[in-house]
């Protein structure tokens, strides 16, 4: 099969197409023939040798989600059978024409999503639903802010949010995504402006809830984003630390997070145990894709380009210029 292989630690350019073996599924597996997948920051990271892959998934191999069809199944698998399409999110190994995952960690794709829409869902849904919803408890009435709110975890934030009755703040850090990210449900937006080389939106935060505060901050962005972000937090707000994309240190406030009686956690879908995947699969199947199929949510795809420009995916998603997902068809 054909797949983007990682020769050497680096940019885009180490990303190089080859023929590898195609593996064969083991009880409990299905193999899925690939038609799309998408690129994420983590892929990026993984391959200037940042973030390596679990150690059952391929080491050399890109690609944290998928949408295919099965076709091969592995001993004891009552799920799926040959010819089902599916999505999810995988530990590595999508950026090929083939990989094998664990059957009960793979999604039915609705019928009105094609493969490229359904590559666009998994990571950036299962995140932002589990990290907003179920950890976070974010509910009907209260106010998250979303930052990165034109990436592809930040425009499903805005979707769920509308969709379970919350009022969304999304950043962003340039006018055009403004409007684009409105369209979504955003309530309120804020352009990031940076003054000492400190982000700024606290203030505006606060001003947009009447000096209360967001009740829940998904944090796509860290590093000097965190500071600010505990500044516009309500009392018993919950920041949930999803992203480190501005860096992985920060200097905060802890009497603040003392008086206010704030929380800050963090969370992380790829290397959870399989039980956890499996939970995550059931939270796509179960509570999002429902909502796909009503037409409630809908996939953002940026751009779609063939899994051979891997390379020039990657450098465009580097570039933080496109809004939604950048889509590999395979």
């Amino acid at each position: 099969m054909r797949a983007i292989v990682i020769t050497k630690p680096g940019g885009p350019e180490v990303l190089e197409l080859r023929d590898v073996p195609t593996p064969e599924p083991c009880p409990g597996q299905v193999r899925v023939r690939i038609r799309a997948s998408a690129v994420n920051r983590a892929d990026l990271m993984q391959v200037r040798g940042m973030y390596p892959a679990p150690p059952d998934a391929p080491q050399d191999i890109p690609g944290l989600e998928l949408a295919g069809e099965v076709d091969a199944v592995g001993e004891g698998v009552t799920e799926l059978a040959k010819g089902d399409r599916v999505f999810g999110v995988v530990g590595g190994g999508a950026y090929a024409e083939s990989v094998v995952v664990h059957a009960r960690t793979l999604a039915r794709i609705p019928a009105e999503l094609d493969f490229v829409q359904a590559a666009a869902v998994p990571e950036a849904f299962i995140t932002a639903y589990d990290a907003m919803v179920l950890q976070a408890e974010l509910a009907a009435g209260d106010v998250v802010l979303v930052h990165a709110a034109g990436s592809g975890v930040g425009t499903a934030a805005l979707q769920i949010a509308r969709a379970i009755g919350a009022r969304s703040i999304g950043t962003v850090r340039s006018e055009a995504k403004l409007e684009r990210a409105r369209a979504l449900g955003m309530n309120d937006g804020v352009v990031v402006v940076t003054k000492d080389g400190r982000p700024q939106f606290a203030a505006k935060v606060m001003d947009l809830t009447g000096g209360r505060g967001a009740d829940v901050c998904l944090e796509l962005v860290g590093g000097n984003y965190v500071p600010e972000s505990l500044q516009a937090l309500a009392e018993k707000g919950r920041l949930v630390l999803v992203g480190l994309l501005a860096g992985i240190g920060a200097e905060i406030d802890l009497a603040r997070v003392l008086r206010r009686r704030l929380r800050m956690f963090g969370t992380v879908l790829r290397a959870r145990p399989l039980e956890e995947k499996i939970l995550a699969a059931q939270v796509l199947q179960h509570r999002l894709a429902p909502l796909f199929a009503s037409g409630t949510l809908k996939p953002i795809v940026d751009r779609v380009l063939p899994l051979e420009k891997a390379g020039e995916a990657h450098a465009y998603v580097a570039a933080n210029e496109g809004f939604g997902k950048v889509v590999l068809t395979v």
